[in-house]
């Protein structure tokens, strides 16, 4: 297990199943912390990962986050303590509108946890170890890149339990990899996909030895998309996002109107200075 030492994140807020750290300027490091759990999603983190990403979503002082698990593996899905709460409350429902009521409600608190990794305008680079399980598929998913050891595995466990995946994994996943076959076959079959296959077919971009590397080559990446205009890699973000989801038309039209407004920021004009000018300096842009 690799031990941080770098600071918490001054003035966050303090979350029971989430550490919140600062280990570069601007480079924010979501940790899921609760190994003796595998880091499994029980409902206060579902609900504190929403509150996170939205929170870090508006804070001028993060533009990169890094997320990533403590312990022993990255995640190991859904807490079984959820399933086994939510049971009998299911079970004293009369009816099966009732219970359908009941269940959408617990399947978009779920969903909109997960999203908001993906809506958060920030980027977010997930730093998986160990193995990523079910739900925490689901949640690297909603990430802009992801990397891992070279020892990790990953999961989509939902079929062996009955269930159909349905926080964003078969929605998202397809669009990732490049092949909806393997996709499928993961899905179907729940075999694991170790991290050598990940990184070939594109689900991973890059490997690391051990954890240790793995946090600090993500960390790295994360102070050099740090360095760039928040304004142009937050208008990226949003625009690759918008842009995967709509046509090549209208991803036009999308980064047209964005752009109408941003090029009038000063960090195109500070970007380019920096650039004719070759400086050593990094520039320095206004938060965002």
């Amino acid at each position: 297990m690799t031990t941080m030492k770098y600071a918490t994140a001054s003035g966050s807020k303090v979350y029971e199943t989430l550490d919140i750290l600062v280990p570069k300027p601007f480079v924010y490091h979501v940790l899921l912390n609760r190994p003796k759990s595998l880091n499994a999603v029980n409902r206060a983190m579902w609900l504190e990962i929403k509150d996170c990403f939205d929170e870090l979503g508006t804070n001028p002082d993060c533009r990169v986050v890094v997320l990533s698990g403590s312990g022993k593996m990255f995640n190991a899905g859904i807490d079984v303590s959820l399933l086994m709460d939510f049971a009998p409350r299911l079970a004293g429902c009369n009816d099966v509108a009732q219970k359908c009521k009941m269940l959408k409600k617990e399947i978009l608190m779920c969903q909109e946890s997960l999203s908001a990794i993906e809506l958060c305008p920030k980027p977010v680079v997930a730093a998986v170890h160990g193995a990523c399980i079910g739900a925490g598929m689901g949640m690297i998913c909603s990430a802009d890149i992801r990397y891992c050891t070279t020892d990790t595995w990953f999961q989509i466990k939902e079929v062996l339990m009955g269930l159909a995946p349905d926080i964003g994994t078969l929605q998202r996943m397809p669009k990732i990899m490049g092949s909806d076959s393997l996709v499928r076959e993961l899905v179907y079959t729940c075999r694991k996909l170790q991290a050598a296959e990940a990184l070939q077919t594109g689900f991973i971009s890059k490997t690391f030895d051990n954890q240790e590397n793995l946090l600090a080559g993500s960390i790295s990446l994360a102070e050099e998309i740090a360095s760039r205009s928040p304004v142009a890699v937050q208008g990226s973000k949003l625009n690759l996002n918008y842009s995967r989801d709509h046509t090549t038309q209208e991803g036009l039209d999308h980064i047209s109107m964005y752009n109408q407004a941003m090029l009038q920021s000063e960090d195109l004009i500070t970007s380019v200075v920096a650039q004719a000018t070759k400086s050593k300096e990094p520039p320095v842009f206004a938060k965002l």
